[in-house]
């Protein structure tokens, strides 16, 4: 399953840098596009903020196919602050502007299926795909406003 979890965020990466390359995160001294897999960084005390967070979540496996069929849920947390130049009082329209990006970033819901062991990745026989995202409420908690989505993520044993 890493080779689909790896192939995913590579992929949602590439989709976002295309949809908003302005949306980037500093992390240990680098700019980065503003997504990341919470497994693969250090711990935070808080999720950052304008950044796309994803954390796997369980695990389930079908073998009266074929092939054997892996699906691990994906959670895409995401929060704000809105802007400093609207003092915060943009920050729903921030969120709902993250929502579109998410939507966009997943679509197509499919992608080729990587292993990133090898450099460069290499193509492996079969595609991931994944499910229409099932958005969670809005919370707010002070001036900060998140969200988070669910995204089934399938792909098959290679």
């Amino acid at each position: 399953m890493q080779n689909a979890k790896d192939s995913f965020y590579v992929e949602l990466r590439t989709r976002l840098v295309a949809i908003n390359p302005a949306r980037t995160v500093l992390l240990r001294s680098a700019v980065r596009p503003g997504i990341l897999v919470e497994e693969a960084e250090g711990p935070f005390a808080q999720l950052p903020n304008d950044v796309f967070v994803l954390r796997w979540l369980g695990l389930g496996v079908e073998q009266n196919l074929p092939s054997t069929m892996v699906a691990e849920e994906c959670e895409v947390l995401y929060s704000t602050l809105g802007t400093q130049s609207y003092g915060g009082l943009d920050r729903g329209r921030a969120l709902s502007a993250m929502d579109e990006e998410l939507v966009e970033m997943l679509t197509p819901f499919w992608t080729p299926k990587l292993d990133y062991t090898a450099t460069p990745a290499v193509a492996m026989l079969t595609k991931i795909f994944w499910d229409e995202p099932v958005f969670g409420q809005v919370t707010a908690t002070r001036e900060r406003m998140s969200r988070s989505a669910r995204v089934v993520v399938y792909s098959y044993l290679e």
